[in-house]
């Protein structure tokens, strides 16, 4: 059964994998609500039900979207071949549901031309929200593009506002544009626009991740763009990526030939729980994954606070002793 076959079969079932991954939730007209993927009380995330949509969900509060097949990956911490196979042993359940469309998967190809349309971030609005952000690092970097005039709507029903924005290309691991993430900007000031969601991402994300710098054994990855350029400023010949939220943090693909993944994670509940995801799939396929834990609430609040040197020597002393002579050479942790 092919991938979209998988998504369409779920989607036929969708009440049912809600009760069974989203325990914590319940139905409320065509759509399951909930606190989020990872089954958490409340009602940000909705699922549809019924219609040409079902099986589409959207958390209100972070702007992730996707389809149960999606929902699945991340909800049990799964990469995407393992996410298939549990969708293939949940849909051997001997239930028969009526039959939709298949819904159109994604917006890659969305996501390619929006990146194609951007322009490189020096001497832009973008590379001066990030220098606000206390990033020293280079930022002529092929992943990010800044666009002058962003189309922006609040929901779907309102007027188009047209706002400037960082463009981050998220990548599978062949290096595909396969989504983006957009950060509208304000215009007079090193901002993010005053806006009801300023962050938002199209396209496929699960798996993949915004890439700076070649991978060989070595990779450190985090949730956002800022805190993972951040590491970047205090440690620049380290390869990062940043998955965009912790939940996709969880589920990205591992780089074939990777021997330790170091995680720069938030410190919160669903930074900690994305690190516990990543060892126990690292431990099934023979790979170290080690945390890198911030002073404060993540890395760019600590480059924010205490500077691109204090953040350097408090980086150092997390890597494996041979990982930190490699990243400075011979300046070891200074």
């Amino acid at each position: 059964m092919s991938v979209s076959d998988l998504a369409r079969s779920l989607a036929e079932r969708a009440e049912t994998v809600c009760r069974v991954y989203l325990s914590r939730g319940r139905r409320q007209g065509a759509w399951w609500c909930v606190g989020d993927v990872l089954n958490h009380p409340g009602r940000s995330l909705y699922v549809r039900l019924t219609g040409d949509r079902a099986g589409k969900w959207t958390d209100a509060s972070t702007g992730e979207h996707g389809d149960l097949l999606d929902l699945i990956a991340i909800n049990r911490g799964l990469d995407p071949a393992s996410a298939r196979d549990e969708a293939r042993a949940f849909l051997s359940l001997p239930q028969v549901f009526p039959r939709h469309q298949p819904v159109a998967s994604g917006s890659s190809d969305a996501a390619q031309r929006l990146f194609r349309q951007g322009q490189p971030l020096p001497s832009t609005l973008a590379e001066a929200y990030l220098r606000a952000r206390g990033i020293t690092g280079r930022l002529d970097l092929p992943a990010l593009r800044f666009h002058p005039a962003l189309w922006y709507r609040p929901h779907p029903d309102a007027p188009r506002q047209s706002w400037p924005a960082l463009l981050a290309a998220v990548t599978d691991g062949a290096g595909r544009i396969t989504g983006l993430q957009r950060t509208w900007l304000d215009r007079d000031r090193p901002a993010k626009a005053p806006i009801v969601t300023p962050r938002r991402a199209l396209g496929h994300l699960l798996g993949n991740a915004v890439r700076f710098g070649p991978v060989a054994d070595l990779l450190a990855a985090g949730e956002g763009i800022e805190t993972m350029l951040a590491v970047c400023s205090a440690l620049p010949t380290l390869p990062v990526v940043a998955a965009l939220s912790a939940n996709h943090l969880a589920a990205f693909d591992f780089p074939p030939g990777l021997v330790r993944l170091y995680v720069a994670r938030d410190n919160d509940p669903a930074g900690r729980t994305a690190v516990e995801r990543l060892i126990a799939r690292g431990a099934a396929q023979g790979l170290e994954v080690r945390p890198l834990l911030p002073g404060g609430e993540d890395f760019n609040a600590d480059l924010l606070r205490f500077g691109p040197d204090w953040l350097r020597g408090h980086l150092a002393g997390q890597l494996v002793p041979d990982d930190a002579r490699r990243v400075f050479g011979h300046r070891g942790r200074g």
